[in-house]
């Protein structure tokens, strides 16, 4: 008998056949969020769960799913997942690395030129018919071609950007809790404090992870040592950044402006504050939204839970420490 799993959301075709042909697949067929309700009604007999960022995987919903085995997320971060309560049940967690890296880092640097260039805004501006002539100072923006970068986490996305900024020929500065050597001298980059990162750098762009320690990694006194002139982009995930303190700092003119991928509490309406300033450029989360990339993200999830129904090791564990050994089969 094919072990049941319960998916959170209409993915792509190709995932959905990597679990059909392996498990009893159920899914919550939408493009909205499963309820809660419904979640933990439906993963009481699962042995798998794909799950979106969307999914709070916590100890309730353990407690809901006595014969889980596996949390295949389809993201590369997993704040939404108690890991450490998940590895205490034996629960192997996964998610999809190095599939979104180049994708995710497109879309950083195209915040940063729209940002700095005020694109956003001079659309806004023509399509108001408030353009009447050619002014010398029109709608001038920053130059980003020579002017310095810091990346705020140097894992694979920040170290994707640096390439990107070596063809600008900036001048590239990281805060990272590790040291990349290597990355160091293949990128020109220095690795260098938080603090001088922040007052030094003309765009500073977040790719660290959410974790307890990095909640608010941005705040007031952060965003008060950057320059006046300078660029925040954020495309890692919404609460590293206090978005009261922002839109503080945008508003009275701490720093320059703001390219945003991703917010402290998701969705946001068109009430939202940030979304009022002319010098922010928002997006709905879509940093690794190419056809090609959320197509790989699911497959890889797929992969993930399917291994470790099959007693394998999965391709991107989280937990690698809840698997059995070699050889074993369920």
């Amino acid at each position: 008998m094919k072990p049941p799993v319960y998916v959170t959301r209409r993915i792509p075709q190709a995932a959905l056949e990597i679990l059909r042909r392996e498990c009893q697949v159920r899914i919550w067929d939408s493009d909205d969020p499963v309820p809660r309700a419904t979640l933990l009604e439906e993963v009481a007999g699962c042995e798998g769960l794909f799950c979106l960022l969307t999914e709070r995987v916590d100890t309730e919903l353990l407690e809901h799913a006595p014969r889980l085995r596996v949390v295949a997320n389809m993201a590369v971060g997993y704040d939404n997942v108690d890991v450490p309560a998940c590895t205490a049940r034996g629960v192997v967690v996964t998610n999809t690395p190095g599939v979104l890296t180049e994708t995710t880092a497109d879309l950083a640097f195209a915040l940063i030129l729209a940002t700095a260039r005020r694109l956003v805004e001079a659309t806004r501006f023509l399509a108001a018919g408030q353009w009447k002539t050619w002014g010398p100072m029109l709608l001038t923006g920053r130059d980003v071609y020579g002017s310095t970068l810091g990346l705020v986490g140097f894992g694979r996305i920040g170290q994707a950007v640096a390439r990107r900024a070596r063809g600008f020929d900036m001048r590239i500065l990281y805060h990272d809790p590790q040291r990349w050597e290597d990355a160091e001298k293949a990128l020109g980059a220095a690795r260098v404090a938080l603090d001088d990162l922040l007052r030094q750098s003309d765009v500073v762009s977040i790719h660290a992870p959410l974790t307890p320690d990095t909640h608010h990694l941005i705040g007031e006194r952060e965003l008060r040592l950057m320059k006046p002139t300078a660029i925040l982009v954020n495309t890692a995930r919404g609460p590293l950044v206090d978005e009261a303190a922002l839109y503080r700092a945008l508003r009275e003119g701490w720093i320059w402006a703001a390219g945003l991928d991703v917010f402290e509490r998701e969705p946001i309406g068109p009430d939202h504050p940030l979304l009022s300033l002319p010098n922010v450029v928002a997006l709905p989360h879509i940093a690794s939204a190419s056809i090609a990339t959320r197509t790989r993200m699911a497959t890889l999830a797929a992969e993930n839970l399917v291994a470790v129904l099959r007693g394998e090791v999965p391709p991107t564990p989280v937990n690698p420490e809840v698997l059995p050994g070699p050889g074993h089969r369920p």
